[in-house]
């Protein structure tokens, strides 16, 4: 046996010697000649032996094939015993090849076989065995490649053992199908690219327009003569409008401007570029409310003078009174309380005058929240009266009004802080 698988390994070798780089190929036939060691489950008390066999094999495809297998091997009994035990075994496997294009090419194995043991008193009986494992072909060239295997075998006797068998050889393939050659493609001749067209100048964009507008001063006190200054100018454009009222003007300019109330005015530029705008706004406040004329009284009687002022300021008309209060407060400051004390002189020098105390507010805030505030300032200059100055109550009304009553425009500042007010209104008798 030794001498049959060394012949047919050489005789693989010399034959494969000329051949080109293979792989496993689809309906290939294939012969392997193997040599390996064989170990016996420790209960069978057999020695481990080498082990010889041949594979004859088929490939349904580059993946799966199958391979008839016979196996001998000559062991003795390890526990003292003689005589030669012989051991066939003789079956199939199939065998899936994982990379089968590869020059190495491992593959997953398992089959079926007989196994029947000769000498030693031995039941010579054959049993089926079991077995799988894996192996690998490294090819040399399409005509030969070396193997390797390792295989777990499954019997059973009185009892069910585990052998183990490894081997390596030759795999001798032949026949199978060859990959068609592919035709070699002829190269292809391009056509000489077209000259190309001379660039062609693209002018420039048209500048986009830029507008700007401003307004001097940004509040004016609505009068006869009060008037602001308007000034614009632009870039980049050949038509110019401004909006309220004013229409179409120069690119450049400025103008006198004495709207009646607060004004947005709208700069809008165009030209080839496209369109700009630009934005000014003014704010126009209501004049103080004039103070009262003095009345003229005769020059020797100082005292009818200075009661027919008193008259002239509370009697009959609303007079505003000096009197300013922090945030959310209603308490009266003593720089204020000068004024009041000229109210109570005219209330002592008319003790039959009666009127009425209002308070009012800006618009900052909400409107159940300025009539509240305005309505304990009312109350808190009343009471001054009554206990400062031993006004009777029943002469004196208090009213909040919130800011349902201004006297200048809650758009600014100065408008906001005259609308924050106490007023006087007394009927003289």
């Amino acid at each position: 046996m030794k001498k049959m698988l060394s012949g047919i390994m050489a005789a693989a070798l010399i034959v494969s010697a000329s051949a080109a780089f293979g792989s496993v190929k689809e309906s290939q036939f294939s012969i392997s000649p193997v040599i390996g060691g064989y170990t016996f489950d420790e209960r069978q008390d057999l020695e481990t032996t080498p082990v010889y066999g041949i594979r004859a094999g088929y490939n349904f495809t580059k993946r799966f094939g199958i391979e008839g297998l016979f196996d001998y091997a000559n062991t003795e009994l390890d526990n003292g015993g003689k005589g030669d035990i012989s051991m066939y075994r003789y079956g199939g496997e199939l065998l899936y090849h994982m990379w089968p294009d590869n020059k190495l090419v491992p593959y997953l194995a398992a089959g079926y076989a007989g196994i029947n043991f000769d000498g030693g008193g031995i039941n010579n009986k054959t049993r089926g065995a079991f077995d799988y494992g894996l192996g690998a072909k490294y090819f040399l060239n399409d005509n030969f490649a070396l193997r390797g295997d390792v295989r777990h075998i499954i019997y059973s006797y009185s009892k069910t053992y585990n052998n183990i068998e490894y081997t390596l050889g030759a795999h001798i393939p032949f026949g199978g199908t060859t990959p068609a050659v592919q035709p070699v493609a002829q190269p292809v001749i391009p056509a000489p690219a077209p000259m190309p067209e001379p660039a062609k100048i693209v002018p420039p964009p048209p500048a986009v327009p830029v507008a700007n507008i401003s307004v001097s001063p940004v509040t004016i006190v609505k009068s006869n003569d009060a008037a602001a200054t308007l000034s614009w100018t632009s870039s980049n454009a050949d038509k110019c409008f401004i909006q309220p009222e004013i229409g179409q003007v120069a690119p450049q300019g400025s103008r006198a401007i004495s709207p009646a109330e607060d004004t947005a005015y709208t700069l809008t530029c165009s030209g080839p570029g496209g369109e700009a705008t630009s934005r000014a706004s003014i704010g126009v406040t209501l004049p103080p409310p004039p103070a009262p004329a003095p009345v003229p009284a005769p020059a020797p009687v100082v005292e009818s003078a200075q009661k027919a002022a008193a008259a002239q300021r509370f009697c009959d008309k609303p007079a505003v009174l000096a009197v300013e209060f922090d945030t959310n407060k209603a308490d009266i400051k003593p720089k204020y309380k000068a004024d009041l004390e000229k109210l109570a002189e005219f209330l002592k020098e008319f003790p039959n005058a009666k009127g009425e105390i209002s308070g009012h507010t800006d618009n900052v805030g909400g409107k159940e929240f300025n009539l509240k505030l305005s309505q304990r300032r009312a109350d808190s200059v009343k009471q001054y009266m009554e206990k400062d100055h031993g006004i009777a109550s029943e002469r004196i009304t208090a009213k909040g009004f919130g800011f349902s009553k201004p006297v200048a425009s809650n758009k600014t500042k100065e408008g906001k802080a005259k609308n924050r007010r106490i007023e006087a209104n007394f009927t003289c008798e």
